[in-house]
């Protein structure tokens, strides 16, 4: 075990663009919440040799917000300057080897986010903020300019290394601009390319564009705006290339000299090995980038998932790229990586550090790219610190990132050997406790009541207890069962383990049964020692070594001591006065037995107790002892204690824990102060003694840190006393504390964790809010507590950390914080309630205030009232004197008689409506009796209320009713209808409340009184539902409106506005719906529809299922199990629209038989067909649906279900018999693809349906008269067709699928897309390797297309029908005549509407027009350019007329493959191969060709063969 401190440093801080910098020599920074952690690489690290070559060498501390930007100066002879930037808006100078600030400066008003010291110029410091603004600061000459280039946020920067005034700006929306700030920051190059933030930008390390060999491709468009002036104003950037890193995924590398783009990277996506992330996160990505000095053509970038790529820029055609580590398992990061700095060892090592999101700093070697060595990192407060008492120098520590680190610090090869647990966790660690004698076994606690069991040599979940705390878990302790049943008979743990949280249970739970409930032992407390009393909050609990005695710390500052088996109470300790802290029994090896038996308490308090209850435990009183006096008090602290540790080495020896920053070693027997350890910035909130080494102490603090410290190198020997600690104080609470108030939920939340001792609430706030990512502002990480470093918080993403901050010592300080913040806080609000209470005293005005103030007047007046008064009381009969001054002084009324009372009332009730106060002018009146005026008065005014309306029936039963209906009038003024609704039912107005709401849209509340005080069958009822139905399917609310459907009983209606919408989801709902009502019809059309939905997505599992809601809909069942057998033979073929992963049926799949075989069985087990019967019924209903005819435009999966339509009815009449359906079915699906110009599927149904041909179909229809020979004719001829493409196309190639998707838009009669068709034709005719085939053809070949050629000549002979091509010439004609006739019917149109807009010479215009358009129809004009006209188009018309009508029905009645196109096919063969057509099949194909073909388009293709 090495002896030298170490340092576990908080984690370098997040998403900053450069946070950390190295320089020559071997050192290195990093930011890290406030400050910059400095490491000492390489030999002058002193480490212990064989041990990885770094060690943390110190802090730079000043800064009082988080540090977001630290870089170095990389001149020479300034290696020890350094500069930072933080959120507190200054720029601070370092001095390394002393870490004091040089000087600093605030000049930015808004947030810096990047900063970069010039490797040109000495002393200039280039820094940017977010809202564009950047400032150039010289450090000599103490000066600065400010440039503002561009309003968007500032991403990064970084200045030239060639020019010393050429500076890279990088901004949040992906541009990047290079300024000169000798001319003021003007743009010299404006690089656009990116679309997202820009995350890094390097220049490369040679000037010139020699280095990289990139294809200047783009040198034809060389001439650019920015390249002229750039080469005359700055012939430096002429050869320099710069590379920029951008969050859209891509690496550019720009050329300065042209100002843009040469090369762009695309990141590869890696397969993560090993990684412990949940795969379900999107992983965000950071984009940073090195370009090494001695490797030009070499560019190191991280990637998503923390990975590090070394691209080749050499060969700019491809990615190539080499991972780091690509040999070892677990060496890369796990999260993305921030930054990558170059350091060069004083052995001329060359080293690359980066930083990541996984908390760790790894150091790579440029020349083997392998990890040499990892810095882990804490991002959250150290709470808890455990050895191992098995796996001796095993350290598990309890952070508030989430995440239990285990630290082997015993490993001789690794200063750092850490292991990260994080799964389960999800919340900050605040205790643990190693099993004393199973390996692996670590039990937990967090901040959110959770206790689970950790077994470090798996990587296995822990295990979680099913019993969660209600608060913070604050400590853990394995001890013996109790009591002995409490665990039930049988096998029983020897070791259980207890838990203490915040709300002050101590539970025990069984570890081979966390999933059972865990044990109060309160109840056996309350139980053994017949406790009548409340019992004290627990606040700590530790068992003696021995595991007979149990002590709990209790929130009043008593320490109670339990005996086994069944606790019985055999002392109470009334030292302490505050929360107990922590308890530690002394070990049991000392050299004095009866040390065991030191129990070593701390609280709230700064006093340490030691307790010596060797007399107690062995006397074993029958009734407990109250103990009132120490055996030793240790007193030095200055703040609360928060953990304690003995000395495994010593007797009596115990370091101390304290929010006064510091540990303190101390001798207990004589009570002396030993050593003080102020190497924290923070509070100390643990601390644990190393098993190996007497002069090693680990202690953890809210400073994110755990340091290892030795005793025998620390300077002071006890903690800061007065001005000192005062110091440490102010230090910490001088930092700015805006942003509690600006972040509501921190500074509302912080008092209900935090204790009111020692101030130190605000500091706390402020430590917690130090960091961004370390637990502060960044939202993203806080969402991914399943992840390898959730952030620190796990609260809400602002309060993150903060809440949990300012406890520091959340585990420590326990319930009593809650509940003495609750007091203090009460007694605090008490000041504050008082002058409420009173201002509210005051407000109650006087009901008679004219009154009272004149019984305050001067006291002449005063004994003029009495005289005053005693006339008027005696004297006899009126008298005007007397009434006139009572008159006067209204206010003896009092005293008087009623008629003078009155008038005083009268009075005071002017007055109060005068000062705005009718409700004590309301009160007066009800004084009077006079109610109904009151009222009257009220309503006139609008000013009646509730109680005026609720004192009227005292009036009379008819003033009440007219009070409530003013009321009413009134509340409706107000716009409160509903309570104007409540007080009309209150006179039994039902109707007219039920009105009121539904006239002013209160439809919810309006039905809610009509059922519940109207007849069920009331007709209002039903056109309450009706009104908002019909509103709510306005709206677009379709669900609830068919709940106002189905209210008013009228299921149709809400069946169909649930299907309004249109989806997969809400038609089969409506379908179940129309179900359920019996509207059977509606029922299948919605089900249909919503099978016809879920087909669009390929979600066939579904589509079945919502066929299966209606039994009428088992013919559809059919098709779409056809159709989705026949999509997923296509896909095996890969013949659909890309292969993809739909959700097929699980059927049986017979691969051996024919298609329709597999069909017909799939059919036969799904769906129960086997009778002919069967298939007949469902033939029949299947055949009352007809589709429309196919076009080209006709959508492919719109095709395939009409297809497959025809297909299933064919099945279904083969195996009924009715091979005549059967033949016309095929025939139909066949006609439906070719109409639609689909080739592929049209073969496709013939090699599923027709595997041998048509022949065997011969057979079954029997005689040659039957009415369905002209279909098998129209059948067999779409066959051959299809086979004659296919050996056509086969003849150009070795194979003829290369060609399948080669299809001509010939699927259609009319001649313009014939004429397309034979246009894709002519290519391949006249290409000459085409019409040369047989170099590129094998023998084997040969053979099988000779073969070929046979059959084709014998079955070709059905295509050349002439019948056929007399027919299709004739339909042709019509349809051209039909068209020109259009034609000239719109040039008319047009004609007609120039002549009226337009004079003289335009007017012949349009019919000249006219005729040139209608050339083409003409064969015989055309060439003349003659127009066709009216008369010879009508003769043509009827000639072709009656060249059809005189054509037999059984050649019009089903289409027939264009006999023309055949003709050129056959002769196209001819010319390529003229073996395999004989001359007799020529002659007759051009005979028909000149015979028919007399349209443009045949005649051109026929003339090209033939010239």
């Amino acid at each position: 075990m090495g002896q030298e401190p170490r340092t576990l440093p908080p984690s370098p801080n997040w998403y900053c663009s450069r946070c950390s910098d190295a320089v020559p020599g071997g050192l290195f920074g990093f930011a890290a919440r406030t400050s910059v952690f400095l490491v000492r690489v390489g030999p002058g690290a002193d480490t212990i040799p064989g041990t990885p070559p770094f060690r943390v060498i110190g802090e730079l501390v000043g800064h009082t917000e988080k540090v977001s930007g630290f870089t170095f100066c990389h001149h020479p002879d300034q290696y020890n300057l350094c500069a930072t930037s933080s959120d507190d808006g200054t720029v601070k100078i370092w001095e390394v080897e002393a870490k004091t600030v040089v000087t600093e400066h605030a000049l930015h008003q808004h947030t810096i986010s990047a900063l970069h010291w010039s490797p040109r110029v000495k002393d200039l410091i280039v820094s940017g903020d977010e809202k564009g603004v950047v400032f150039c600061y010289w450090l000599n000459r103490n000066d600065s300019q400010h440039l503002f280039i561009e309003p968007r946020t500032i991403f990064c920067l970084t200045c030239s290394p060639h020019h010393e005034d050429l500076v890279a700006i990088g901004y949040k929306d992906g541009i990047v601009v290079i300024i000169d700030i000798s001319k003021k920051g003007e743009v010299m190059h404006r690089l656009r390319g990116h679309d997202d933030e820009i995350h890094s930008i390097a220049w490369c390390p040679l000037s010139g564009e020699d280095c990289l060999s990139i294809n200047q491709e783009e040198n034809s468009e060389e001439p650019e705006i920015p390249n002229g002036k750039v080469t005359a104003q700055t012939p430096v950037t002429k050869g320099c290339y710069l590379a920029t890193g951008s969050k859209d995924q891509t690496i550019r590398i720009w050329s300065c000299s042209r100002g843009r783009g040469v090369m762009t990277l695309k990141l590869p996506f890696l397969k993560r090995r090993g990684g412990g992330v949940d795969p379900t996160v999107k992983e965000r990505l950071w984009l940073t980038l090195h370009w090494p000095k001695d490797q030009p053509t070499q560019l190191v970038s991280s990637c998503f998932g923390g990975e590090l790529l070394l691209w080749d820029l050499t060969q700019s055609w491809r990615r190539k790229y080499t991972l780091f580590s690509g040999s070892s398992e677990g060496q890369n990061h796990s999260r993305i990586v921030f930054n990558l700095c170059p350091l060069q060892t004083e052995e001329d090592k060359q080293l690359l550090l980066s930083i990541s999101m996984d908390r760790d700093v790894k150091c790579w070697d440029m020349a083997t790219l392998e990890c040499c060595w990892t810095l882990p990192s804490l991002g959250g407060f150290a709470y808890s610190l455990a050895f191992s008492p098995v796996d001796t120098g095993c350290l598990a520590i309890g952070v508030g990132d989430g995440m239990i680190r285990v630290w082997n610090t015993l490993s001789i090869k690794n200063n750092y050997d850490v292991k990260n647990f994080w799964q389960g966790v999800k919340s900050k660690v605040t205790a643990l406790c190693w099993h004393p004698t199973k390996e692996g076994c670590l039990a937990f606690g967090t901040d959110d009541g959770k206790v689970g069991l950790y077994d470090t040599y798996s990587n296995k979940p822990p295990q979680i207890s099913s019993t969660y705390h209600k608060k913070t878990v604050y400590s853990l302790a394995w001890g013996p069962p109790v009591p002995a049943m409490a665990l039930g008979e049988g096998d029983r743990p020897s070791l259980t383990l207890y838990s203490c949280g915040g709300e002050g249970i101590v539970l025990q739970h069984n570890p081979w049964k966390l999933s059972g409930e865990a044990f109060d032992i309160n109840k056996l407390i309350r139980d053994t020692n017949s406790i009548k009393y409340k019992l004290p909050v627990h606040t700590e609990i530790s068992w003696k070594a021995d595991g007979k005695i149990m002590a709990l710390g209790n929130e009043d500052g008593s320490i109670e001591i339990f005996k086994v088996p069944n606790l019985k109470l055999i002392c109470t300790i009334q030292q302490h006065h505050k929360l107990v802290n922590t308890i530690s029994w002394h070990h049991e090896h000392g050299s004095q037995p009866e040390l065991s038996y030191l129990m070593a308490s701390g609280s709230n308090n700064a006093v340490i107790y030691v307790h010596n209850l060797q007399t107690v435990i062995e006397s074993n009183p029958e009734s407990p002892v109250t103990i009132t006096e120490p055996y030793r008090t240790l007193s030095g602290h200055t703040a609360k204690i928060t953990s304690l540790a003995w000395s495994p080495h010593h007797d009596g020896r115990l370091v101390s824990a304290s929010y006064d920053g510091t540990a303190q070693v101390w001798d207990t027997l004589q009570e002396e102060p030993l050593c003080n350890f102020r190497g924290h910035r923070g509070r100390l909130l643990c601390v644990a003694w190393s098993p190996l080494d007497p002069d090693c102490i680990y202690s953890g603090a809210d400073d994110f840190c755990v340091y290892k410290w030795l005793t025998s190198m620390q300077e002071h020997s006890r903690p800061p006393q007065g001005k000192k600690s005062i110091e440490l104080e102010k230090k910490r609470l001088s930092q700015p504390k805006p942003k509690p108030k600006k972040k509501k939920k921190p500074t509302l939340r912080v008092p209900v964790k935090q204790e009111l001792c020692d101030g130190n609430e605000e500091e706390s706030v402020k430590e917690s809010l130090g960091p961004v990512e370390n637990g502060v502002s960044d939202q993203e990480t806080e969402e991914e507590a399943r992840e390898p470093e959730p952030p620190c918080g796990i609260t809400s993403a602002v309060s993150k950390e903060p809440i949990i901050c300012t406890p520091a010592a959340l585990g420590f300080e326990k319930s009593k914080s809650t509940i003495n913040n609750k007091v203090t806080l009460l007694k605090k609000d008490v000041p504050k309630e008082k002058p409420e209470a009173l201002i509210k005293k005051r407000k109650a005005r006087s009901m008679l205030p004219l009154s009272t103030s004149l019984d305050h007047r001067s006291k002449e007046e005063l004994h003029q009232d009495c005289l005053v008064l005693a006339t008027a009381k005696h004297s006899k009969g009126p008298n005007e004197d007397v009434s006139t001054d009572l008159e006067e002084r209204f206010h003896l009324g009092l005293f008087t008689d009623r008629a003078t009372l009155y008038r005083m009332i009268e009075v005071e009730g002017k007055s109060h409506l005068e000062n705005g106060h009718p409700e004590l002018f309301h009160q007066l009146m009800l004084w009077k009796g006079d109610l109904k005026g009151v009222l009257q008065a009220a309503a006139e005014r609008g000013e009646l209320t509730d109680s005026l309306v609720a004192m009227a029936p005292v009036a009379g039963y008819h003033v009440w009713v007219w009070a409530v209906e003013a009321f009413a009038k009134q509340l409706c003024f107000q716009d409160q209808y509903v309570k104007a609704a409540s007080h009309l039912l209150s006179i039994h107005k039902v109707y007219e409340a039920v009105e009121l709401l539904k006239s002013n849209h209160f439809y919810r509340e309006a039905i809610a009184i009509a059922k519940a005080r109207l007849r069920p069958e009331d007709p209002i009822i039903k056109d309450l539902y009706l009104s908002w139905g019909a509103i709510l399917e306005k709206d677009g609310h379709y669900a609830l409106a068919a709940k106002c459907y189905l209210g008013a009983t009228s299921a149709y209606d809400a069946a169909k506005v649930l299907a309004k919408k249109g989806d997969a989801a809400s038609l089969r709902t409506a379908a179940e719906l129309a179900s359920i009502v019996g509207e059977n019809e509606l029922s299948a059309s919605l089900a249909l529809r919503c099978a016809q939905e879920l087909l669009l997505a390929r979600n066939w599992v579904g589509a079945q299922e919502a066929l299966q809601l209606h039994t009428s809909l088992k013919g559809q069942r059919l098709v779409f199990c056809l159709l989705e057998l026949l999509s997923k033979h296509l896909e095996e073929k890969q013949l659909s629209e890309g292969k993809s992963s739909f959700s097929y049926n699980a059927w049986p799949a017979d691969s051996e038989g024919s298609f329709v075989e597999r069909v017909t069985a799939v059919w036969k087990s799904t769906f129960s067909l086997d009778s002919p019967e069967q298939y007949q019924a469902a033939f029949q209903q299947l055949q009352k649906i007809k589709y429309p005819s196919a076009t080209s435009n006709t959508p492919s999966k719109q095709l395939l279900l009409h297809i497959c339509h025809d297909l299933t009815l064919a099945v279904l009449s083969q195996e009924a018999g009715s091979w005549d359906a059967a033949v016309e079915g095929l025939l139909r699906a066949v006609i439906r693809s070719y109409d639609s110009g689909n080739f592929t599927i049209m073969q496709e149904v013939h090699s599923a349906f027709l595997p041998q041909g048509c022949d065997h179909l011969r057979g079954k229809l029997g005689d040659h008269q039957s009415p369905t020979t002209p279909a098998f004719k129209s059948l067999k001829a779409f066959f051959i067709y299809g086979r004659l493409y296919e050996f056509w196309w086969s003849l150009s190639g070795p194979c003829p699928e290369s060609s399948v998707w080669v299809r001509a838009a010939h699927r259609s009669k009319t001649s313009t897309e014939q004429s397309q068709e034979v246009d894709s034709v002519s290519p391949e005719e006249t290409d000459p390797k085409a019409s040369q085939p047989e170099p590129s053809r094998t023998p084997e070949l040969d053979v099988r297309l000779i073969e070929e050629g046979e059959q084709m000549q014998n079955a070709c002979k059905e295509l050349l029908s002439e019948k056929h091509a007399d027919l299709q010439n004739a339909q042709r004609t019509v349809a051209e005549v039909q068209e020109t006739l259009g034609e000239m019917i719109r040039q008319h149109q047009k004609s007609q509407l120039c002549k009226s807009t337009a004079n003289g010479p335009d007017k012949n215009e349009p019919e000249q027009e006219g005729e040139s358009l209608s050339h083409p129809q003409n064969q015989c004009k055309e060439e003349k350019n003659e127009p066709v006209s009216l008369p010879e188009l009508t003769k043509r018309l009827t000639e072709a007329n009656e060249r059809i009508a005189k054509l037999p029905e059984s050649i019009k009645t089903w289409p027939f493959p264009d006999v023309l196109e055949c003709c050129l096919i056959l002769l196209h063969v001819g010319s390529q191969c003229p073996s395999f057509v004989t001359q007799e099949m020529q002659q007759q194909a051009q005979e028909l060709l000149q015979k028919y073909g007399n349209t443009k388009v045949y005649k051109r293709h026929y003339q090209t063969l033939y010239t």
